[in-house]
């Protein structure tokens, strides 16, 4: 049973019907999964989420897909917490390496690919960092669907590269940042069957990174953390993972009151979002010659750059820039002290989060979740 009514847009609220091919609205912004929050309160209790397996797919009545027996499945779990010894606060980091492909990506792209099955799609195509890509690959393969990926040929881990080809991802390398793959995707696609995937282009990527903030509140028992750290390119999962707080305090299942701050991390070489919000924008302006060892995070202009903004201030949260050089420490000592081998973008939050301790934004009584994107292993390591 499917609880979804219909896709609205996110900048006017003109609503478009779910059971037809969308992209962007008319106004040219992302377009947003509805539910009909208050007939699933009447028929699901939240209880039965803890009695099924299947990891990011057990939220099912808050997903868009019509049948589950068939979507995509590649073992998909539950990602774990894992405390620090860090005494400054109480720091918990969410594992997101633990899922098939080794990153977040898999919760979006495993959507995006399950309800593009579901409409009639069987050709998609989006600009990558890597991460995307290869999960993108993955899902498409699962479901006998071709997927093609353009990256750029400077910053993308070749484990990532590798992967999208082993995968039987139609790659292609371009000299250029991640919108200037994004205008490639657009051009090989034109006038043909393909279908754009890209971030918040279509409308279920963001429902599969929402289930990152659904798992947390069932893991904490339907509480929530104090500040929530994220390491922000395109944005998909700060955004989604607002909406399901949104949808679980409608719901009832959680208080308004007990929400968390929501932190986005950039690389001080790429902060269009940073930037933004310091300057009390709306919107994010192009940030030029882009660079950052961190390439999930190096995108300079994100679709999705209104309601990351919005999210941040709703929920009393911020926006920070870390050097390359604090990432690099802040990665050896996680990996040394602490036993775990996080991707560079996810030791970005943890060197985010110990200047905001510095500052005293974070405070010793609070309780802050730090997400790792992706597993270690899929990237160069520094030299120790």
């Amino acid at each position: 049973m499917s609880f979804l009514q219909h896709l609205q847009c996110s900048l006017n609220g003109d609503v478009y019907p779910a059971d037809q091919v969308h992209a962007l609205s008319p106004a040219g912004r992302p377009l947003l999964c509805r539910y009909d929050l208050k007939r699933l309160r009447q028929q699901v209790d939240r209880d039965v989420f803890a009695t099924r397996d299947g990891g990011f797919w057990c939220y099912e009545e808050l997903l868009p897909c019509t049948d589950y027996s068939s979507v995509p499945r590649l073992g998909e779990i539950k990602t774990p917490l894992i405390s620090l010894r860090d005494r400054r606060a109480r720091i918990v980091v969410k594992d997101e390496g633990r899922l098939p492909t080794g990153s977040f990506k898999a919760r979006g792209l495993a959507l995006a690919v399950a309800r593009a099955r579901e409409l009639g799609l069987h050709q998609l195509a989006m600009p990558s960092n890597g991460n995307a890509g290869a999960a993108l690959a993955a899902y498409a393969s699962r479901c006998d669907m071709r997927s093609l990926v353009v990256c750029p040929a400077d910053n993308t881990p070749q484990m990532n590269i590798d992967e999208m080809r082993m995968q039987g991802a139609e790659l292609e390398l371009l000299d250029g940042m991640i919108d200037d793959c994004g205008k490639r995707v657009r051009e090989l696609i034109t006038g043909t069957d393909w279908f754009d995937v890209s971030t918040l282009k279509e409308p279920y990527r963001l429902e599969g990174k929402k289930t990152m903030g659904l798992e947390l509140a069932e893991q904490y028992g339907w509480k929530l953390p104090s500040v929530i750290v994220y390491p922000t390119g395109g944005g998909t999962g700060l955004i989604g993972m607002w909406k399901g707080f949104k949808e679980l305090v409608e719901l009832g299942w959680l208080q308004q009151s007990e929400l968390p701050r929501m932190v986005a991390v950039q690389a001080d070489g790429c902060a269009p979002i940073v930037r933004a919000f310091a300057e009390g924008a709306d919107e994010a302006r192009r940030w030029d010659n882009a660079h950052t060892l961190a390439a999930g995070i190096r995108v300079p202009a994100a679709v999705g750059d209104r309601l990351m903004l919005q999210t941040l201030r709703e929920s009393n949260g911020t926006a920070i820039a870390v050097s390359d050089a604090h990432i690099v420490s802040a990665w050896k000592q996680l990996a040394s002290s602490e036993g775990l081998l996080l991707c560079p973008e996810g030791a970005a939050t943890y060197a985010a989060c110990q200047q905001l301790l510095d500052t005293g934004w974070i405070s010793k009584d609070d309780e802050v979740v730090l997400f790792n994107c992706a597993t270690g292993l899929k990237y160069p390591l520094p030299v120790t």
